[in-house]
């Protein structure tokens, strides 16, 4: 080892992410608690050696432990481009790169900030770790939960941007998100989400099976109709989804010929609070969002809602812990109690042929 400081480093962060003490480390990695120390705060270069046995302690990559510090005027990847002089950022480790997000309303709630853009710079806020976070785009309601017992069960980060099925699968395909969250399919053609996943990405990724849920039709307090004929014949206001989503899937298939909601919503929540606040009648939702909002619901299908991600991930610590919380009994005990979700078959995997 030499006594150079011409790297920066992250492998306090990385042990602190762990809960491990210096020495803990340094048992782990041959090296002694002093090299440990002096490498912290860059009185130390690792021999190629001792980089290799640390790296392989963090189940990562050397150069995500160290690099050499970025020049001026470097410019940071953004997933798309903020839409403010000044914003907050979430930074993640997607694939091979290193990916900033501007921060935006998410499925989970808050979640805390990365750093602040500012004057065309990056402003860290925190240590994070860009590898501890896992990214997957989503419009389950129910999200927070799993990113809930995400942190709790493996200290990773699960960051869940809010997007329809066939959204969510066009991040994945450009490298934007690790994972895609999908509900394409019903409980009669469980084959749609395959069938839409290979349309999209083709071949070289898998799905791995969350849960089924009731898909229907959110009624408002003054609407008297019960079935779902006499709601089409009434004249009521209906709030529309966007071409894409699974609830768009199904509302073309209620309507068919029928004139489309002069507006949408953007998600499950937003059909129900446009009911629930008389701007809209009725519209197509999970059963969660419509009881959440005190509305009357009538079912009309049952979908699946699935995972989809490239094989090449599996061997990811971030998936792996995922794909334990999906089939934990825990995770699956806790989801199942919600509204019109059933877990009992979650946790099976396959890949898209």
């Amino acid at each position: 080892m030499s006594y150079q400081g011409q790297l920066q480093n992250r492998v306090k962060a990385y042990r602190l992410q762990r809960g491990w003490s210096q020495e803990e480390l340094a048992q782990q990695a041959g090296i002694s608690r002093a090299a440990v120390s002096a490498i912290e705060v860059q009185r130390l270069v690792p021999s190629v050696a001792a980089a290799i046995a640390l790296a392989t302690v963090f189940v990562c990559r050397v150069e995500d432990l160290f690099d050499t510090p970025s020049s001026d005027g470097h410019e940071p990847m953004w997933a798309w481009p903020p839409t403010q002089e000044t914003c907050r950022y979430w930074h993640a480790r997607v694939g091979s790169r290193h990916i900033h997000f501007p921060v935006e309303s998410t499925v989970a709630g808050v979640i805390p900030h990365d750093g602040i853009f500012e004057n065309r710079s990056l402003k860290p806020s925190t240590e994070a770790l860009p590898e501890y976070t896992l990214v997957m785009a989503s419009c389950d309601p129910a999200a927070g939960l799993l990113a809930s017992e995400f942190a709790r069960t493996s200290g990773f980060r699960l960051l869940v941007l809010h997007r329809s099925s066939r959204q969510a699968l066009d991040l994945l395909r450009r490298g934007m998100v690790d994972v895609a969250g999908i509900h394409l399919a019903t409980k009669k053609k469980e084959a749609g989400n395959a069938i839409a996943a290979k349309s999209v990405l083709g071949t070289g990724y898998a799905l791995l099976k969350v849960a089924t849920w009731q898909e229907g039709l959110a009624i408002g307090s003054r609407v008297s109709a019960s079935s779902i004929q006499s709601l089409l014949r009434s004249g009521l206001r209906w709030v529309g989804r966007e071409v894409g989503s699974g609830a768009r899937q199904c509302q073309d298939e209620l309507l068919q010929d029928r004139p489309q909601p002069r507006r949408s919503a953007k998600d499950h929540r937003g059909v129900a609070e446009a009911i629930r606040c008389g701007w809209a009648d009725v519209g197509v939702c999970v059963r969660l969002a419509c009881e959440e909002a005190g509305l009357r619901f009538l079912k009309i299908r049952d979908e699946v809602y699935d995972f989809c991600f490239a094989t090449g991930l599996e061997s990811d610590p971030r998936l792996r812990a995922l794909i334990q919380v999906v089939r934990s009994s825990n995770f699956r005990k806790c989801v199942s109690e919600l509204p019109g979700y059933d877990c009992r078959s979650g946790g099976d995997m396959f890949p898209i042929a």
